[in-house]
């Protein structure tokens, strides 16, 4: 039975090769930066649906 709530997963951390340093309107450190800050966010909001989870995630 899948869960209909689980807990978010946070992005994918860029690796230190991936951004070109170009300057890129797209760069992958500014689209990691946000998915990071949507993923707090919906953490915040899924720990208040679950007070009682543990802080951080088990391994999975």
């Amino acid at each position: 039975m899948s869960d209909p709530d689980p807990r978010p997963s946070p992005p994918e951390k860029p690796l230190p090769g991936d951004c070109c340093d170009g300057g890129c309107d797209n760069c992958v450190l500014v689209m990691y930066a946000e998915a990071l800050e949507a993923y707090e966010k919906e953490l915040a909001a899924w720990r208040e649906r679950h007070p009682d989870a543990p802080t951080r995630a088990g391994p999975g």
